[in-house]
């Protein structure tokens, strides 16, 4: 994801202010302000990350340098939106073939199935928008980027799964209370085409770049392909047996496959939604291993960590250095560190020689 260029990238500015004020309540007030830019290492072969350092002196005593290092690369290209496009087109299509052959053949895994599909065609349509939105640039109204779109689209997308789980599990319930006649034949033909139409949107998706957004997608699909599975399952038993109740119990438990990854997916969106810490990075972790391989850190405080999407960790911090530390060698070290265990991070670094006045703001135990 592309980032507002910075006007001082790649130059240093060293600029005096100094304000003398003096009131007659019998209090003065000196500030200085000494602001140094210096770029943080590029992630990988990633484009290269900018990193600010700001440092103001103020006549009370308290010293602080700020360092932001921007590195949203864009993961999710035309590969990924021309994956969605076809698998929708093939969803939609075949849609209405499943609808008609569950009607004609009385069949509930069938009609359960194309309903499916087509809350399948909407959740791939709007995972399709989501990324075409997501690549729009940061501007003033969006800073971040549109990129949580994407995570969105795939929250709502998990609570359709959750619900349709629901809605199938309701209705097998009442037709094995009250059985339905079905037509085994029928019922196979429709579910072979379409487990061959789902398989060949399922594989088209799993081949694309892995986000939330794409996996929510694939899990419809997914969905879908033991649907139909489970439908040509139960037409065989029912052209040999002729036992019906095949078909709820399988629909079923189908079902129950769909909400478990339908829960999964909801519940890692809404972690992100809610800026949740992303769960393989720990801020104590985190601020034990900078005061240890950073020459110059003593200690990292105020540490905070969340995400933009699954693959853009964003974290803040102070980070105070010993007497004599050069504060952009500091910085510049912070970010690489950073960009070297976590790759695609944006992390801002407030520079401190004194630990922030208030409690918990010593050592390296986030606060």
């Amino acid at each position: 994801m592309s980032q507002p260029r910075d006007p001082h990238a790649g130059h240093d500015h060293d600029h005096g202010h100094g304000h003398g004020h003096g009131h007659d309540h019998g209090h003065s007030h000196d500030h200085g302000h000494d602001h140094a830019h210096a770029p943080a290492a590029a992630a990988k072969a990633k484009p290269a990350a900018k990193a600010h350092s700001h440092d103001h002196r103020h006549g009370h005593g308290h010293s602080h340098g700020h360092g932001h290092g921007h590195g949203h690369g864009h993961h999710h290209g035309s590969s990924n939106e021309t994956r969605l496009r076809w698998a929708l087109i093939i969803t939609a299509v075949f849609c209405v073939v499943e609808v008609a052959g569950g009607v004609v053949s009385g069949s509930l895994a069938l009609i359960a199935d194309a309903v499916h599909m087509l809350t399948d065609a909407g959740s791939l349509l709007l995972a399709l928008v989501a990324l075409r939105i997501a690549k729009k640039p940061a501007d003033a109204l969006f800073s971040y980027g549109r990129a949580r779109y994407e995570v969105l689209a795939a929250f709502v997308n998990g609570l359709a799964l959750l619900v349709l789980s629901g809605w199938i599990v309701v209705e097998s319930i009442q037709r094995l209370i009250v059985p339905e006649p079905v037509v085994g034949s029928t019922m196979l033909l429709v579910a072979l085409l379409g487990f061959a139409a789902n398989l060949v949107s399922f594989l088209v998706l799993r081949d694309g770049e892995d986000s939330l957004n794409l996996r929510g997608a694939m899990l419809h699909v997914l969905g879908d392909l033991l649907g139909s599975a489970a439908a040509a399952a139960a037409a065989v038993a029912i052209m040999l047996t002729g036992w019906t109740p095949i078909d709820p119990i399988l629909s079923g438990f189908v079902a129950l496959l769909i909400l478990k990854g339908g829960w999964r997916v909801t519940r890692e969106s809404a972690h992100i939604l809610l800026e949740g810490a992303p769960h393989d990075l720990d801020a104590e972790t985190v601020a034990l291993d900078l005061a240890a391989s950073v020459p110059g850190v003593t200690g990292i405080h105020h540490l905070h960590a969340w995400s933009l999407t699954d693959k853009h960790p964003v974290m803040t911090m102070h980070a105070v250095l010993a007497e004599g530390t050069d504060r952009d060698a500091a910085l510049s070290a912070i970010q690489q560190r950073l960009h070297a265990r976590y790759g695609d991070v944006h992390a801002t670094v407030q520079i401190e020689q004194v630990a922030c006045a208030g409690g918990g703001c010593g050592g390296v135990t986030p606060h």
